[in-house]
């Protein structure tokens, strides 16, 4: 039994590896894409496709669990992986309504995948098992950033324009990729609780497979409501409240470096012929920085000592370096220009270990916020920690889609500047609630 968990785990792991690996790097480079393609036609922007994708994803949540319970979480990593793999297959053949349409698709499908999946991960796990089967499902979702974008840099490096063929080869090839994940997840079995709840099921007399489906989307929707109602609930509290900077400063900065900062990168006049292909580098570089800095403070953070708030506080600076060497290195109208490369001079020469310093800079600075957003969720909600944690992915992708819809029109400082000041504001906050679940421990101690 403990074989066959371990096993639908780290199926689960290579299916996501797949997936995530096409649509990382679709996320990565597809403004870059779009603004090089010759259909007069074609009036899509990438930013607002991420910007679609996320707004519906953040909505999608609060249905996704009624829909996960009712067909289950197989299935519907399956149907979600068909949809991640219909948004792909739009590049090979882009027209503006289908490009449009599969991101709503894509945003409804990751709403469902992300709950099926962590339902599945419940279900395969124990107490002693759980983070075990959460670090592997992670380290092999991490790498996702890594081998997409190499190909890109293979592939792009020293082309000034992205061909026909070449934006065909590589998304067929992403395609086919994305379909290997998604029939992976028919390989998964059940897990021993499952089975035994479906020949409880099949054990009473007279019980149709309508029926049994009619009963189960009934106690779905129950769930649902219920579900909803302790939403409402945790959001008229203090510590909530008081994270949602935090929350909303991860959404902005998630936008800017998934899809904005590659786009820059690779828009960059100065870097030449190699500007294309550092957009895969620089994924790949994202990536790094985020497998270090979920290992690294995941080590760190044993220590009672060294605290969450020092995270937190390190990945506020680290951001901050950041943007500050992007302001200095890269073009401001890099997120902007309609052309394939900028117009304007940075305050520097454009250097390329600086941009890719910056990228590994905005993956480690990613993982400071997201890995402590979620450790301190967990103790302060921990009998409510998942209506905790779908909210935090509520205002989380909200913000990410409106950063991805003005993306596109505002310059590179105008975009950094709403990112530095709910960065240090919801720093601040995040301090002030690590403090007051410090005092209510000590209370409780006393």
């Amino acid at each position: 039994m403990a074989d066959r968990r371990i096993l639908n785990v780290v199926i689960l792991g290579v299916g996501f590896l797949f997936i995530f690996t096409a649509f990382t790097t679709c996320g990565n480079v597809e403004q870059t894409v779009v603004k090089s393609l010759e259909n007069d036609t074609f009036t899509g922007s990438g930013y607002h496709s991420l910007g679609i994708i996320y707004g519906v994803f953040a909505f999608s949540n609060l249905l996704a669990p009624a829909v996960v319970a009712v067909i289950g979480p197989k299935i519907t990593l399956f149907l979600s992986g068909l949809l991640y793999s219909g948004y792909i297959a739009v590049f090979i053949i882009p027209s503006t309504w289908s490009f449009y349409f599969t991101s709503v698709l894509v945003g409804i499908g990751a709403a469902m995948l992300w709950t099926a999946q962590g339902q599945f991960l419940v279900e395969n796990s124990e107490a002693s098992t759980s983070s075990r089967n959460t670090g592997m499902f992670w380290a092999l979702l991490q790498c996702s950033m890594l081998f997409g974008n190499l190909y890109i840099y293979f592939d792009w490096n020293g082309k000034t324009e992205i061909s026909e063929s070449s934006r065909k080869t590589m998304f067929l090839s992403l395609l086919v990729i994305s379909v290997l994940g998604t029939l992976s997840f028919l390989v998964l079995r059940k897990s021993h609780e499952e089975e035994e709840m479906l020949s409880e099921e099949e054990e009473q007399p007279l019980l149709s497979t309508r029926g049994m489906y009619k009963h189960r989307a009934n106690t779905a929707v129950q769930d649902a409501k219920s579900e909803f109602n302790t939403i409402l609930q945790l959001l008229n509290t203090k510590s909530l409240l008081l994270l949602g900077p935090c929350m909303a400063y991860s959404g902005l900065e998630l936008a800017f470096y998934s899809g904005v900062y590659g786009t820059c990168v690779g828009a960059t006049a100065q870097f030449g012929e190699a500007a294309k292909g550092l957009i895969g580098i620089s994924g790949i570089v994202v990536g790094a920085g985020e497998i270090v800095g979920g290992g690294l403070f995941g080590l760190l953070c044993k220590n009672s000592g060294f605290r969450r708030t020092s995270v937190v506080f390190l990945g506020m600076v680290v951001h901050f370096i950041a943007f500050y060497l992007i302001f200095l290195n890269i073009p401001d109208d890099a997120p902007v220009v309609f052309k394939t490369t900028t117009q304007k001079n940075p305050y520097l020469i454009p250097s390329v270990p600086v941009a890719l310093l910056c990228s590994f800079l905005l993956g480690l600075g990613d993982s400071c916020f997201n890995t402590q957003l979620y450790s301190l969720l967990g103790c302060v909600y921990t009998e409510q920690s998942t209506p905790a944690f779908a909210i935090f992915k509520f205002i989380q992708s909200v913000f990410a889609a409106v950063a991805f819809f003005y993306s596109g029109y505002l310059l590179l400082m105008w975009q950094m500047l709403p990112m530095i000041i709910l960065g240090f504001t919801g720093t601040l906050c995040f301090f002030v609630v690590e403090r007051m679940q410090n005092i209510s421990v000590d209370l409780q101690e006393y």
